[in-house]
Order: C-alpha cells, then sequence, then structure tokens
C-alpha cells in the first residue's frame, strides 16, 4: 500500500484556532440538550440594521454573478463616504481595496510587505489569526509582551526597538484591541509613528473595533497619520462588527501607498472578487442611522460593565477593566485554562447549561504565556452575561475537586 503524500512543513504548523478548537466538544454537548452559552468568539447577538436586511430581501438579481475585484462601486463609495465622515479624504479608486473580511485584509497585509523569513513586531496577546496568516506566508512574527498589570499598553519606546532586526519590515498593531480591550492611547500611537519613520518600517492598525472605545475615550486611528507616513501606513478594516454583520465577509484594506494597492488589487484580481450580494447589501452601510451605532455603542459599554464587576467579584481573578472592543483576557486561579475550557463542555453543567471560552495560550507567541488565562467575548446580552459570571463562579469552585 503506498505511503501518503508528506504535505508541506507550513501546513502542519498552521495552529487550529483557540476560538474554534473546542467546537467539536460544545456541538457533543449540545446534541446532550444541554445549553452553551458561547462567550467564546466574537459573534454579537445584535440584529443587523434593517436597511441591509431589507437588501438581503429584496436580492432578484439572477444570475448571481462575479463582482468587481477592486470592490463594487456603490460599496467603495459608501466606505469612501464613512471615512470622509471621521474626517479623512482618500479616492476610493486609488486608495481603498475591497477584502473578504478583515482576515483577507490581514494577509494581504502581510503578504504586500513581507518576503518569506521576514519579521513583524506584534505585541502579545495578540488576535490569534495573525500567527495563523504570518504562518501560511513564511512570516516570522516577533512578540513584545504585554501585561494586565498595566492594562495591555504597550511598552516604552526603546523596549520596542530593542526588537527590531534587520529582517523586521513591519509593526502590526490592532486598537481597539482584541483581545485585551485595549485602546492605544493618542501617545502610544505617536510613539509608533516615531518608531517606523525612524526605523523606516509599515505600521499595519487593524481597526475593526473603532467604534468602541469607552468611559468616553476616542480611538487614535492610524488614518490621522496617513499624510505624515503615507507610504508605511495600511489601515485593515472590517464591517462585520460594526454593523453586525459577520457573515456577509466585507472587509477593507486603505493605504495611500500606491504600490501597495496596486499590487493587492493583482492579488483581488487573482481570487475573482469578494462576493456580489455581500458587497451590495454592504453598501447599505452609508444608510445605517447614527442612533443604531449610539446604541450599539451603549449595550457593549453595559455589557462590559456588568461583566467586569461580576468577574471582579470572584476570588482569583484577574481582569483590567475593558477600554474598548468586546473582549477581555481574564487571568483564572487555575493551571491549565485548555484542559478548564474543555472541562466545562465536556463536564460540568448547572441546570443543564454550561458556557464557552476561548484560552488564552493561543493568543501569545511566547511559549508558556496565557497559560491560565481566557479570552472572553462579552457578546452576549446583559442576562446571558450575568448567568456566564454565575457558572464561572461555581466552576471554579468545583474544578479543582473534579480534576484531584
Amino acid at each position: 500500500m503506498m505511503k501518503p503524500l508528506p504535505v508541506s512543513d507550513r501546513l502542519v504548523t498552521v495552529p487550529a484556532s483557540p476560538i474554534r478548537k473546542l467546537v467539536p466538544f460544545a456541538d457533543a454537548a449540545k446534541k446532550e440538550g444541554v445549553k452553551v452559552y458561547h462567550f467564546n468568539i466574537g459573534d454579537p447577538d445584535i440584529e443587523t440594521p434593517e436597511v441591509m436586511m431589507e437588501a438581503v430581501r429584496a436580492w432578484d438579481r439572477n444570475p448571481i454573478g462575479y463582482a468587481n475585484s477592486h470592490g463594487e462601486a456603490p460599496l467603495l463609495t459608501a466606505l469612501n463616504s464613512y471615512y470622509h465622515g471621521l474626517g479623512f479624504s482618500f479616492l476610493e479608486t486609488r486608495d481603498i481595496q475591497v477584502t473578504m473580511g478583515g482576515s483577507e485584509a490581514i494577509s494581504w497585509a502581510l503578504f504586500a510587505t513581507c518576503d518569506t523569513a521576514d519579521e513583524v513586531i506584534v505585541f502579545e496577546p495578540f488576535y490569534s489569526n495573525y500567527n495563523s496568516y504570518a504562518i501560511v506566508h513564511g512570516v516570522k512574527l516577533v512578540p513584545v509582551l504585554t501585561t494586565a498589570d498595566t492594562g495591555f499598553h504597550l511598552p516604552a519606546e526603546a523596549e520596542i526597538e530593542k526588537m527590531i532586526t534587520r529582517k523586521t519590515k513591519a509593526i502590526l498593531i490592532c486598537t481597539p484591541n482584541n483581545p485585551t480591550g485595549t485602546v492605544y492611547t493618542k501617545e502610544e500611537m505617536e510613539m509608533l509613528v516615531r518608531i517606523v519613520k525612524k526605523h523606516e518600517l509599515f505600521l499595519l492598525s487593524d481597526e475593526v473595533y473603532r467604534e468602541y472605545a469607552y468611559d468616553g475615550r476616542k480611538q487614535t486611528s492610524l488614518l490621522s497619520y496617513m499624510e505624515e507616513i503615507p507610504d508605511q501606513a495600511i489601515m485593515l478594516d472590517s464591517l462585520s462588527k460594526r454593523y453586525s454583520v459577520c457573515g456577509l465577509r466585507i472587509g477593507a484594506l486603505v493605504s495611500r501607498n500606491t504600490e501597495i494597492m496596486q499590487g493587492v488589487l493583482h492579488i483581488g484580481q487573482g481570487r475573482l472578487s469578494a462576493g456580489l450580494i455581500d458587497q451590495l447589501v454592504a453598501a447599505k452601510l452609508s444608510e445605517v442611522p447614527q442612533p443604531f451605532l449610539d446604541a450599539i455603542h451603549a449595550e457593549f459599554e453595559k455589557r462590559r460593565d456588568v461583566l467586569y464587576e461580576g468577574l471582579r467579584a470572584i476570588p482569583g481573578v484577574v481582569i483590567p477593566k475593558p477600554e474598548g472592543a468586546f473582549y477581555t483576557i481574564v487571568g483564572l486561579p487555575i493551571d491549565d485554562a485548555e484542559h478548564f475550557c474543555q472541562w466545562l463542555l465536556t463536564d460540568f453543567r448547572d441546570n443543564n447549561e454550561t458556557f464557552m471560552l476561548a484560552p488564552a495560550a493561543g493568543f501569545y507567541a511566547t511559549p508558556g504565556k496565557g497559560k491560565n488565562e481566557v479570552r472572553i467575548a462579552y457578546v452576549l446580552n446583559t442576562v446571558a452575561i450575568t448567568r456566564c459570571v454565575e457558572l464561572l463562579k461555581k466552576a471554579l469552585e468545583i474544578y479543582p475537586k473534579k480534576t484531584a
């Protein structure tokens, strides 16, 4: 019998998603009739804007053909109008490229700025898919540690510069941050701009959660610095969270670097297009009323407060107050968060209910980090969050006895 052909080294080194790897255990629990609260994934229960749902229901184009590789004109116009509303001016035919979600924008940005074995500095914990795409493209992520005692804010400028080598090509950030909820200050953004100017690096900014900054904070966007570093700045965006349309898979890559934009368009042509229906439904973003967006912001801030106050009352739990997005990294009084998260799905039940979290080790590149931490996505309503806090408290009380 012929032996299986070997697959690529890159394929076997792509890690399983810490957000989704335990899904089979959740599915098995559901088949047994167990209610599982999903706090593992950023898929909010907020309803999609009605104007977008109307566009879905009114669809009558048949056949459903290819879309424009660059992006459908109505969507590009809507995106440009959105950025203009934030105070930034772009040429939609040159500076904005539609992508299949923010994930494709991340992938393209790494491919566009790095050759094989080049390095990109990231601040850990970081969004786990950065690591997946880095491996796919043969790029090395160089982690710089941030910690809960500073609210996961950036270290000193000199500490970051120590990690720069001749192979460093870019710094990749996320603000407001997934998975920590940190919102980088204007001073932190200015520090990063100084560093990339000094060392001639690209600065890639993932701004999917731009609208969600709390307690009166305002996100400082990389878009503010595109005049200062036009060839170095690349902003990565997505509509998924802002408009509660995760399933539409529409994002954007924005830059004034013409060579980058021409190159990613060529990649876009190679993959043909983002979905036609997705794009034309997403183009309705310009018709979403501001009160709808304001209400979502207020709802997530309320959810943050309920989760934060609940968790900080549990003995042994460490949680800095999240400043934005709808995630937080939480330290638990356990030794192995992955085992604990799996145990919640296989063994723990309270009134035939349990809950799902993401073990945090998958959000670090440094071995051993995050082993006693979890990421919680507070994407469900406050009643569900209150129940999650109650379940976590009960689980922590039982867990040591169950695993002794």
